[in-house]
């Protein structure tokens, strides 16, 4: 009889190893079927297919990861398909990257966003598999200050801008101060402890003027810095929110 087999079962009998490590083998991405990578214990072989271990293959530490993305104007911020969780691909990691991190299908099992962020805006999101970093910027997220460029229209009246940095209350939400400054003459620059959906919006027309553009810049400590739209890249061990 030639029935196929599950891949794992596969590797542990030609390695001679347990199927636990086999299993680590697949999903460390170091098991070629015919020359292809597959990464799916589950995977149904036949016997005639080749199966074995790619160059340098070691078994790892499963590690979660937390993904830092530039997500354009347009896109839904979620955790759908269809949403700017898609551009999390290998060919949109930022080449300064310095994780080390290998792009493997299961750091997308239980990866999370954590930093919900308008359609109409662009900017910074973080998506993470870690409890800490979800913990930080969900449970904790009235601690967290986060930093936008916002591209307005209009003027501020005389005592607007020091009005603004004392804070404003919204949907039930008490005042509470942020630093607000004029970038240049067209954007200003917000930095407040995690606003909720449409607050900036909100803040500007309170003022008499009108919201072109949102962009978030920074969350917590971490800047989005040099990645460009639609760029993504892995949060190193040593950064903190």
């Amino acid at each position: 009889m030639n029935e196929s087999v599950r891949l794992a079962k596969r590797v542990a009998t030609e390695l001679s190893c347990s199927r636990g490590d086999a299993e680590r083998h697949i999903e460390g991405g170091w098991v070629a079927v015919d020359g292809q990578r597959v990464e799916e214990p589950g995977y149904r072989v036949a016997p005639a297919q080749t199966v074995g271990l790619l160059p340098g293959a070691r078994l790892e530490e499963v590690r979660p990861v937390t993904v830092l993305l530039h997500k354009p104007a347009g896109l839904y911020a979620n955790d759908e398909p269809g949403s700017a969780r898609d551009l999390i691909l290998p060919e949109n990691l930022a080449g300064d990257d310095r994780s080390g991190q290998r792009y493997l299908k299961r750091m997308f099992n239980g990866l999370k966003l954590v930093t919900p962020l308008e359609r109409a805006a662009s900017g910074l999101l973080v998506y993470t598999q870690e409890y800490p970093v979800a913990r930080k910027l969900q449970e904790e997220a009235r601690l967290v200050e986060q930093e936008y460029v916002a591209q307005v229209s209009g003027q501020l009246r005389e005592g607007d801008l020091a009005r603004l940095q004392r804070g404003l209350a919204y949907q039930g939400r008490a005042a509470t101060p942020m630093k607000v400054s004029w970038q240049n003459e067209t954007h200003l620059r917000f930095a407040l402890k995690t606003p909720d959906p449409g607050f900036i919006e909100y803040v500007c027309e309170t003022a008499g003027l009108r919201l072109q553009a949102l962009r978030r810049i920074r969350i917590g400590r971490l800047p989005m810095a040099g990645l460009a739209a639609g760029q993504w890249r892995y949060r190193l061990a040593y950064e903190r929110f």
